[in-house]
């Protein structure tokens, strides 16, 4: 059996507007394996959000095929998890309302809901906070609720967009390396959009690097860095070669935009 869980085959996506045709993304073609972390970064404008957007089921593809396990999907659905840079939290929900309020719309037990909830809310290490409302909430910790919530739905796909960009450089580092925990605990297939560079190589198995508009996929990477991803793989040779091929590529689609105009 194949160990692909996701697959996007010569992706396509054209937007129509009074200006005419813009072709955000084109032929993109992408996989993700089972248990995968896979990292997709690129310059401003490529079209990463189209196409985790389309992934998620947010957008339709003006062609090519989206498959999950092996089988094409379409629209948005439960197995297909989605985390934004916004939280998108009920303010009028507690921290473990918001986490149970997918399993409740899927009929679940109430006990249930409870005890899913408090093996996420410990997972992402929010004990002693079950009671609070989002406006009592740090943006950090209101990211490791939407994460939570997510997770517990179990999904068999998360997609990130931009997760951590609002976040300060500080809190931003204690969630990258949340997060390299929670893939390493829960082997959740991941795939995450970013703009910076060394967070996409920090967490990353794999990197797709995406050229500028109309984005594609100009290479990908492996990243070969320790199992346990921690800030102190910063400064390992493994990770600068890897940060240095990744921003000579966007240097480059720099320098051809700039020809272009």
């Amino acid at each position: 059996m194949s160990d692909i869980k996701l697959q996007a085959i010569d992706l396509t996506k054209k937007f129509y507007g009074t200006a005419g045709e813009v072709v955000a993304i084109e032929n993109v073609n992408l996989t993700v394996k089972e248990s995968e972390f896979v990292m997709i970064v690129g310059p401003s404008g490529c079209g990463k959000t189209t196409l985790i957007n389309l992934i998620g089921g947010l957008e339709e593809q003006t062609s090519g095929e989206i498959l999950l396990d092996g089988q094409p999907v379409k629209g948005p659905g439960p197995e297909r998890g989605m985390v934004f840079q916004g939280y998108s939290l009920f303010p009028w929900l507690t921290v473990q309302k918001n986490i149970e309020f997918g399993l409740k719309m899927k009929g679940i037990s109430k006990s249930e809901r409870a005890e899913q909830a408090k093996k996420y809310i410990e997972l992402v290490g929010l004990n002693g906070f079950e009671n609070a409302l989002p406006k009592q909430l740090s943006g950090g910790m209101k990211q490791r609720v939407a994460i939570a919530r997510t997770l517990a739905n179990e999904p068999e796909i998360l997609l990130m967009d931009e997760p951590f960009g609002a976040l300060d450089a500080q809190t931003r580092v204690v969630m990258q390396e949340l997060l390299a925990d929670i893939s390493q605990k829960t082997r959740t297939t991941i795939l995450f959009i970013t703009h910076d560079i060394d967070e996409a190589v920090l967490l990353g198995e794999r990197v797709y690097v995406m050229s500028r508009r109309p984005g594609t996929i100009r290479d990908v990477l492996d990243v070969n860095l320790p199992e346990i991803r921690t800030h102190d793989c910063l400064v390992l040779p493994e990770f600068l070669e890897a940060k240095k091929k990744i921003m000579d590529m966007l240097w480059q689609e720099s320098q051809d935009a700039a020809l272009s105009r």
